[in-house]
């Protein structure tokens, strides 16, 4: 008796968290830094990099590599950061929040979120499971993970948080 009921409890999970996660990019609604909220669908026919930020890091001096990539870019591209303390700062840390504040940054910054684990935030699971994004399987392996969205809302690519925002490959990206 405790195997089906087990077993059907399995299946509420998975189908309860499935629920979370929108077939498409543009389904998504995140909350924004600012308390507003970030509506992906309003990007249709834009490019969009997804970037995992910290609220502060060693590779903080990618804040500006982006905001530069974001103004050369801004006619067809987007860039959202997903502020994140999964890899940086203890949770009720006194540390500043945000330090993109610091890097005069105008692409839009949603509210911090979780990019690993369990709690994952919904799009973090869309961008990092190929049962939802039809590319690839993947994990977030530090701050400043880049994820490529092309302009019919399909995941293209993932680049290493090593890779900078006026890398070539991410140009080459761009330009097709």
């Amino acid at each position: 008796m405790k195997f089906p009921l087990l077993i059907i409890a399995n299946l509420f999970f998975l189908f309860a968290s499935a629920q979370n996660v929108p077939a498409n990019i543009y389904g998504f609604k995140v909350p924004a830094l600012n308390g507003s909220t970030i509506d992906l669908a309003q990007y249709k026919g834009k490019k969009i990099l997804i970037v995992n930020t910290p609220e502060e890091a060693d590779f903080s001096k990618q804040y500006s590599e982006l905001e530069a990539l974001y103004q050369q870019y801004k006619d067809k591209l987007v860039i959202i950061g997903f502020i994140t303390n999964d890899f940086q700062i203890e949770p009720g840390s006194k540390k500043n929040p945000a330090r993109a504040k610091n890097y005069k940054v105008t692409f839009p910054l949603a509210a911090k979120v979780l990019v690993r684990g369990d709690n994952m935030a919904p799009i973090y699971k869309w961008l990092t499971q190929k049962q939802y994004n039809n590319f690839e399987d993947t994990e977030i392996k530090w701050d400043f993970q880049k994820f490529l969205i092309n302009e019919n809302g399909v995941l293209v690519a993932d680049f290493d948080p090593m890779t900078k925002a006026d890398s070539k490959d991410i140009a080459s990206a761009l330009q097709k």
